[in-house]
């Protein structure tokens, strides 16, 4: 959540700063602000709520080589043009992402202190802080204000004292220093740098990092000097950009059906029905001793590992459970050491995720994160860590980073069943081979948007909509609704189908539209039963079903295609349907797709 970004070199501080601020505008936000030092040596701040368009309406030309900026997304205080970053207290400007827990207690110690605050944010007792242990050392006043401090945080420091050199620090929000020729960048994210490097280093948690136009410095917090690996990006700058494609999410979705091919890339074995993986960090004899199988995530990848459930018990025979992580962090969690704790996260960044592997590591756990984000902070605090390999991902709502973890789940639950004898090796090649065919069959899906476009047109209009499923197809029910909600704020319920007549059918009339997701396959029968109630309640229902299914065009109002394929590998595919329905229906009602209302990319606050 929000956006930071430091620029320190020879170019034009406050274009580039803002420039790189729009490739933050995923990560969600409602204010935006910039503080700069002139080449006379003033401190210029500017910031506004709303877009950064209008920031950009306030900012006068101003020549300066040395600066921060922030998008911020409300937490304490509304977002209002005050309560915008930067913070500034005497010679100090300050930057934050992230929640001050204690921000109160401090902020009645600095009024008592004289010190007069002009915002309603936690951030405004940072700048204060500083400013008050300021004796002509920033970095030691840094550190002493952040002795002080309990929460989170990722933050840029600016001071017309130091006019050639920025200071930043971070605890459980994300910081990335990019690396320039003769400039040196800090940001909160790597899209907002991959237009000017590619080099970049991640900082850990409880570091300080000192940023001159020609020399990068980390420091632990009690200044002690720390030697960081520099890492080179291999996305390609325009695979951040829309590339012709109206919004973000629409291209993202086109990506899936090579995004998908690169998550299996080098990990199948086709001719001997095994899956290589040599980032899992677990032996064949560990897979064999593992008792019991806890997943936790939030959102899209809570879906994701609903559906990993399934795999899992289904063809490695591993009793699993799939946890809320905000829920987990704050229960009595029952695992031992024969549990393996997967923590799925696009970002790599999610608050509550990163919070529950630390909980799982109490209990001597060893921990699995499928993540996106290479170099993220929980590839380093879990045990071992898988890449999806999906690329970057600039919607807010959840796309491609799906489907691709999702094909990570399908290959360790393959994996895992043939280390464990309960799967042979031929249905492990039918099941390699059919996987991948699926980049071509998202293909077809994607040649026949405009038939699921029409749909949702028709239907754009409603108030509600259910979304039902069955066993393996229950968690891409909970997905489609999660879409529809998220960008189009069409109230959405996804049910599994069995529990409609347990309350839910007392919601349905002929003004809730139905999607039921009903590819042929053991359950088939019996969705078909379910979709049978809700037309008796005059519903009308749109079917994900197969495309040589004849039957089901008998009693439903619209069918939207699959390909055939093995009935285990089917949820990719409806995925790739209710993705697209979501992004039409949005189209249609005018709403932003890419940065919908309230939300963030990446939720790095509890």
């Amino acid at each position: 959540m929000c956006g930071i970004v430091g620029y320190i070199g020879n170019g034009e501080a406050s274009q580039i700063i803002i420039n790189s601020l729009k490739k933050l505008e995923y990560r969600g936000y409602d204010s935006a602000g910039i503080a700069l030092i002139d080449d006379n040596g003033n401190t210029a701040l500017y910031k506004e709520e709303g877009e950064i368009s209008n920031l950009e309406l306030i900012l006068p030309a101003i020549t300066s080589h040395i600066g921060i900026g922030h998008t911020r997304w409300a937490t304490h205080g509304k977002p209002i043009t005050k309560n915008a970053h930067p913070h500034s207290s005497g010679n100090i400007s300050l930057v934050h992402n992230g929640i001050i827990e204690n921000y109160m207690e401090l902020k009645e110690e600095l009024v008592l202190e004289g010190y007069e605050f002009s915002s309603d944010t936690d951030t405004e007792v940072l700048a204060h802080l500083v400013k008050k242990y300021y004796t002509g050392d920033l970095h030691t006043a840094l550190r002493t204000a952040l002795g002080y401090v309990h929460g989170s945080y990722a933050l840029a420091v600016l001071s017309k004292d130091h006019p050639d050199e920025l200071i930043a620090a971070r605890k459980d929000s994300p910081l990335i220093i990019g690396m320039g020729d003769h400039e040196n960048f800090i940001a909160s994210d790597i899209p907002a740098v991959l237009e000017y490097t590619k080099r970049v280093i991640y900082i850990d948690n409880f570091e300080l990092v000192s940023v001159k136009q020609d020399s990068i410095q980390v420091f632990d917090l009690e200044g002690n000097h720390k030697k960081k690996e520099e890492h080179i990006i291999e996305w390609d700058p325009e695979a951040a950009e829309k590339a012709g494609y109206s919004h973000f999410m629409l291209k993202e979705i086109h990506e899936q059906t090579n995004s998908i091919h690169e998550t299996m890339l080098g990990r199948l074995h086709e001719l001997e029905g095994d899956v290589i993986f040599d980032e899992l960090g677990l032996s064949r004899a560990q897979i064999s001793q593992i008792q019991r199988i806890e997943i936790i995530a939030c959102g899209t990848s809570y879906n994701a590992g609903l559906l990993g459930k399934y795999l899992f018990e289904k063809l490695a025979g591993i009793h699993t459970d799939v946890d809320s992580a905000s829920e987990f962090r704050y229960s009595s969690p029952v695992i031992t050491p024969g549990t393996l704790v997967m923590a799925i996260t696009q970002s790599g960044e999610t608050a509550d995720t990163l919070a529950a592997v630390h909980e799982a590591t109490y209990y001597e756990c060893k921990t699995l994160a499928i993540t996106n984000v290479v170099g993220s902070t929980i590839s380093r605090d879990a045990s071992s860590t898988i890449y999806t390999r999906a690329g970057p991902e600039i919607g807010v709502a959840a796309s491609k980073s799906f489907t691709s973890q999702v094909v990570v789940l399908y290959l360790l639950a393959i994996l895992f069943a043939r280390v464990r004898y309960t799967m042979d090796a031929d249905k492990a090649q039918q099941l390699q081979s059919e996987l991948r065919k699926i980049p071509g069959h998202v293909r077809q899906i994607l040649e026949n948007e405009r038939s699921i476009q029409k749909c949702a047109l028709k239907f754009a209009k409603t108030n509600d909509y259910f979304f039902i499923g069955r066993n393996i197809n229950y968690p891409i029910a909970l997905e489609g609704a999660l879409k529809l909600k998220e960008i189009s704020y069409i109230h959405a319920e996804g049910y599994a189908a069995g529990e409609l007549k347990h309350g839910p059918l007392a919601l349905i009339t002929k003004d809730v539209p139905v999607v039921a997701i009903a590819p042929q396959g053991h359950t088939y029968d019996k969705i078909l039963s379910n979709i049978k109630e809700v037309k008796a309640r005059d519903a009308s229902v749109i079917a994900i079903a197969d495309m040589d299914d004849t039957e089901i065009k008998k009693y439903v109002d619209a069918v939207l295609p699959i390909p055939k394929t093995d009935e285990i590998l089917s949820p990719i595919l409806s995925s790739v349907v209710v993705q697209l329905l979501a992004y039409y229906t949005a189209l249609e009602l005018n709403c932003s797709i890419d940065k919908p209302r309230n939300l963030a990319k990446s939720v790095t606050v509890e």
